[in-house]
């Protein structure tokens, strides 16, 4: 593969935003925002003036952004910080993101960008135009996935406790933090109202197809759907700008919305639940059957993932916290399932009407980064498509009961991920080699600094009696 992806990704024209300036001439203060591996928005506030030159000719930005790790930190390990000369790429806006931050002011706005190296071809390090190259492998075979992102979160108290613990966030109304789990219970959406109700606005002014909100599986945790769309660029780039919206409408009204997969020992994590099916070229659903377990592309697509899913965790699961949310009976997946109308599995088919026949890949934590997972999810629909890969049989009932030894096992751990992810042919071949090189750098390195602290939890367990 080239060094260099050919990522079917599309630049705004300058008239767009010229076109929306004209519309809002008193917006003066407007983020550029990158999304680096971690899923972390990072970027730059811009006058009107200068958001009208990113549109004509980009807005250079040093390359080893792309390699910061979790904390925004520089991975130097990687070569690509002093040996590159931290030179200069550029960055491009992204069509359809200038959109108002109606939290921010009357005056403020963001934009989506992509990074390009100065020659203009995609830089093979931005992850979403890491997507982009798995979307053009089925553009090939004339197929276009479809894909909605699910992502569930915590609203917590943004003052930690005494101890330093994170505590649920408590209604405006009342002192009392929720204890119960009080799933899909209406009075735990009434009490964060104001929340929602902004979530909800804010989501509108930015063009988000925000739909149904849920009180989750605890204390504190919800949910909310975005439409399925047959453009996978365009809908990550709706789940980058969702949780950019529900933290900055939770911090609106004093609490702190948290992604994070694990935050809470004993309660449910949060988990990012991709639905996925593909069109041909006529716009029909190559998965839609009578049949509840769809069509054969359908089990074969899950075959890929399946035999992928080791591979791409990773991806999946991108943090040390990551690993403390699979756990049996928990709605997080621990064995690489398939099934029909069956939350304990890994890969669920819906029930539903034959047309809307698809798959909800349910491994991903919430803290994984949109462009990656749905890269990785893709790729592996794509193989097994390709090989025409056998799933086995459905499960049944319990899908925690399912015995998950073997090749096929996901990795356990922060460390057997990654190993495996760098080792991954696969994911080499549609993901490219320099991102799966330079990804699995970073997370070494992230690992690296991670265990270097000493947690609490050492003192009170070895201080004593080591």
């Amino acid at each position: 593969m080239s060094s260099h992806p050919k990522s079917s990704a599309v630049i705004a024209p300058k008239s767009e935003a010229e076109a929306f300036f004209a519309a809002n001439p008193h917006i003066d203060s407007i983020e550029m925002i990158y999304t680096d591996f971690g899923g972390v928005p990072r970027g730059k506030r811009l006058r009107q003036h200068e958001v009208l030159a990113v549109y004509e000719t980009g807005r250079m930005f040093p390359g080893s952004i792309t390699v910061v790790d979790i904390t925004g930190q520089d991975t130097v390990e990687t070569g690509l910080v002093w040996e590159d000369g931290d030179a200069d790429r550029s960055m491009k806006p992204v069509p359809g993101t200038l959109v108002k931050t109606p939290w921010a002011g009357e005056n403020a706005a963001q934009f989506l960008v992509d990074f390009y190296e100065l020659d203009g071809t995609p830089h093979d390090l931005d992850p979403r135009h890491v997507l982009g190259l798995v979307v053009d492998r089925y553009a090939e075979q004339g197929l276009v996935p479809a894909v909605a992102v699910e992502l569930e979160f915590y609203l917590v108290d943004p003052k930690r406790s005494r101890d330093g613990m994170v505590r649920p966030a408590a209604p405006a109304y009342s002192k009392d933090r929720p204890r119960n789990v009080e799933v899909y219970g209406l009075r735990e959406l009434e009490d964060f109202r104001p929340f929602l109700d902004d979530l909800y606005t804010f989501c509108d002014v930015q063009g988000l197809p925000l739909e149904s909100a849920i009180s989750e599986f605890a204390p504190g945790q919800f949910e909310l759907t975005l439409c399925y769309k047959p453009d996978v660029l365009r809908a990550c780039d709706d789940a980058i700008m969702y949780k950019r919206v529900v933290k900055a409408a939770a911090q609106r009204h004093g609490l702190e919305a948290t992604f994070m997969a694990k935050p809470f020992a004993d309660q449910a994590g949060s988990g990012m639940h991709i639905h996925v099916s593909v069109n041909d070229s006529d716009g029909n659903n190559i998965f839609a059957s009578e049949d509840p377990e769809g069509t054969d592309a359908l089990r074969h697509a899950i075959g890929g993932m399946i035999a992928n899913v080791g591979d791409s965790f990773a991806l999946f699961a991108p943090n040390a916290n990551s690993y403390r949310r699979f756990k049996a009976n928990s709605y997080a997946p621990v064995a690489p399932t398939w099934g029909v109308n069956n939350r304990t599995v890994s890969f669920r088919i819906p029930a539903g009407a034959p047309k809307t026949r698809h798959v909800e890949h349910r491994a991903c934590g919430a803290d994984a980064n949109p462009y990656l997972a749905v890269a990785a999810v893709l790729a592996g629909m794509h193989h097994g498509m390709a090989n025409q890969t056998d799933p086995g049989p459905a499960v049944v009932g319990n899908g925690y009961d399912r015995d998950s030894s073997g090749d096929d096992k996901p990795p356990s751990n922060w460390f057997s991920a990654v190993d495996r992810f760098h080792a991954s042919s696969i994911m080499r071949d549609y993901l490219g080699e320099r991102f799966v090189d330079m990804y699995s750098i970073v997370k070494r390195v992230e690992q690296d600094r991670y265990f270097s602290e000493v947690p609490r939890l050492d003192y009170d367990w070895y201080l004593r009696n080591a």
